[in-house]
């Protein structure tokens, strides 16, 4: 896995890429979470103006048909965009599986999703299962990707095992580390994704890391998004509704954190 650079086709879009699977899959993307109604819409179609190509929903949000009408007002080629949505916990079982990834996908009006997700594991699910009736979906050309949500490292890697997972989305930020899971992800050459990687709004109130933006020119949340960044093998999805945050979110790629105040960021 390597990062790579595409060439342009909009001023904007963002450029830096993980290459998994003959995919290039944004580092950066649009987390949508709590995001409802026509603010969805309005923030998806925002984004992709903007130049985001990397969207991330699922059915609990209640907000896949949203972020759909968003993609659509957009205008943006479908085959630019990077679709992520995650299957809920009761639907887990292969058939129940089967038909809320196909609502999933009449709602976002879209022929197939980028990365389907299990968004939780349960005591009682069947991961076997579950995961062969991913793979069906996949064989069929209905998801390009598979991967898994919230799961432990020890899962993550009984995941792996068991066919073509390429990813865990976690959460992940200077205060809840996912250094264990980050491991297993470089083992096999796969990623995590970061959700919350900004602390819920906390770091925007953080004075290490303010105070390490200052000497980059950067805001704390820009510094707590390179430092994912930085670790490798890591995609950022954080959430913003303003035009403000996300045009600020996508300003992480022009500069570098020193090796000091990557460990600094690490003692928080």
């Amino acid at each position: 896995m390597y990062l790579v650079k595409r060439k342009q086709k909009h001023p904007g879009i963002v450029e830096k890429y993980l290459n998994i699977e003959n995919s290039s899959i944004p580092l950066l993307g649009l987390g949508t979470w709590e995001l409802t109604g026509q603010e969805c819409i309005d923030t998806v179609e925002a984004a992709i103006h903007l130049g985001y190509r990397h969207l991330d929903t699922a059915h609990i949000y209640n907000n896949e048909e949203q972020v759909g009408q968003g993609v659509k007002q957009s205008n943006a080629d479908r085959q630019e965009l990077f679709i992520t949505t995650k299957v809920s916990t009761h639907n887990l079982d292969p058939d129940s599986l089967v038909r809320s990834t196909e609502n999933s996908l009449v709602k976002m009006k879209t022929d197939y999703i980028d990365l389907l997700l299990i968004h939780w594991p349960t005591p009682d699910m069947e991961l076997e299962a579950t995961l062969s009736a991913m793979f069906w979906l996949k064989e069929r050309k209905r998801i390009r990707h598979l991967g898994v949500s919230n799961f432990s490292p020890v899962l993550f890697r009984e995941a792996i095992g068991l066919g073509p997972v390429i990813c865990n989305q976690v959460e992940f930020s200077p205060y809840i580390k996912q250094y264990d899971n980050l491991a297993v992800a470089k083992e096999s050459e796969l990623m995590i994704t970061a959700f919350s990687p900004l602390g819920k709004g906390k770091v925007s109130q953080d004075k290490l890391l303010q105070e390490i933006g200052k000497r980059y020119e950067k805001s704390a949340a820009q510094v707590a998004l390179r430092w994912l960044l930085q670790h490798g093998n890591v995609s950022v999805i954080p959430k913003a509704s303003g035009i403000q945050h996300l045009k600020e979110n996508m300003e992480i790629f022009d500069f570098e954190l020193s090796r000091e105040d990557m460990e600094k960021i690490a003692g928080i």
